[in-house]
């Protein structure tokens, strides 16, 4: 018996033997044919697939999917702890003459703007950067709105790391791979970009990042991104975006961020993410004093 597929249903496709699995977001009608367009589930994909090519995944085939991922997510999860871990100790090191003296010092990470096309991923994100320890402001904003908010985001929360990304995929029906025209939202992540530079153009006084799935990594570039999706067109997770913020929030602002530092413990890896060379954000200032009442507690 076939299942009927509905809105918000989990489905592969059988053209690409289930590889990626999506959520369905919408059902449209086509010349007299129906159109599913689909969100990649942990991966920034959007595509649109003919209704008859899709397929509803089995729970169990879900779960095991599902843990497949989480548990890498866990591994970079891990590894990018273990870096700001290093990274603060380092900071901690150099601010207090290599541990010469008793001194209490405090840090202040960099301070991040997160626009989201997608509110799921959105959320899955906010939960990491909580994990991690990096303050944050998260916004979900259709990507199509993107480059005609940003300036007033920008204003309201003064962010030190810029986040832009959502869905995005390239068309080959629609031109080549160089043709900008051929992406999804490429044209409005650029724009996005290119309106935040208006308002920032320091490359180091506001860091940004711009993409998602299969994007024109070199517009985003010469848009004026730091970092950016994607070199080789490929799919990235949907959290490669926080692994990477993360990296450049908890560097010292005095020291440069080498981007395969970056990139080596992302999910994607260089294929699906680059960037160029970019100071960090972190400052570490002295001395840290508790409150009153706590110290009299002691």
């Amino acid at each position: 018996m076939t299942v009927a597929i509905g809105m918000m249903d989990i489905v592969g496709r059988r053209s690409y033997h289930c590889d990626i699995l999506f959520r369905v977001i919408d059902i449209r009608e086509d010349a007299g044919r129906k159109i599913a367009i689909l969100y990649g589930e942990d991966f920034r994909l959007i595509a649109d697939a003919p209704y008859e090519d899709l397929i509803a995944i089995d729970p169990n085939e879900r779960r095991k999917k599902s843990q497949e991922f989480r548990s890498l997510e866990e591994q970079s999860l891990q590894l990018f702890r273990q870096d700001v871990s290093l990274l603060k100790q380092k900071s901690e090191f150099d601010a207090s003459g290599g541990y010469s003296k008793e001194i209490n010092i405090f840090q202040v990470p960099g301070k991040v703007l997160h626009i989201d096309g997608d509110p799921n991923y959105l959320k899955k994100c906010l939960i990491v950067y909580e994990k991690v320890g990096v303050p944050v402001y998260g916004v979900h904003c259709n990507e199509k709105e993107m480059p005609t908010k940003v300036g007033q985001f920008l204003d309201y929360y003064r962010p030190d790391i810029l986040v832009i990304t959502g869905h995005d995929s390239y068309s080959k029906a629609k031109g080549k791979m160089s043709d900008i025209n051929a992406y999804r939202h490429s044209r409005h992540f650029v724009q996005t970009v290119i309106e935040a530079r208006r308002k920032v153009p320091h490359l180091d006084q506001l860091v940004i990042f711009a993409g998602a799935c299969q994007s024109h990594f070199e517009s985003l570039i010469q848009a004026g991104a730091n970092f950016a999706s994607s070199p080789s067109r490929v799919n990235i997770h949907a959290l490669d975006p926080v692994y990477i913020v993360a990296k450049i929030s908890f560097t010292p602002f005095m020291e440069r961020i080498n981007v395969w530092d970056v990139l080596r413990n992302t999910l994607t890896g260089e294929k699906g993410l680059g960037g160029i060379e970019t100071k960090g954000v972190l400052r570490t200032g002295m001395p840290y004093k508790l409150p009153l009442e706590e110290e009299e507690q002691k």
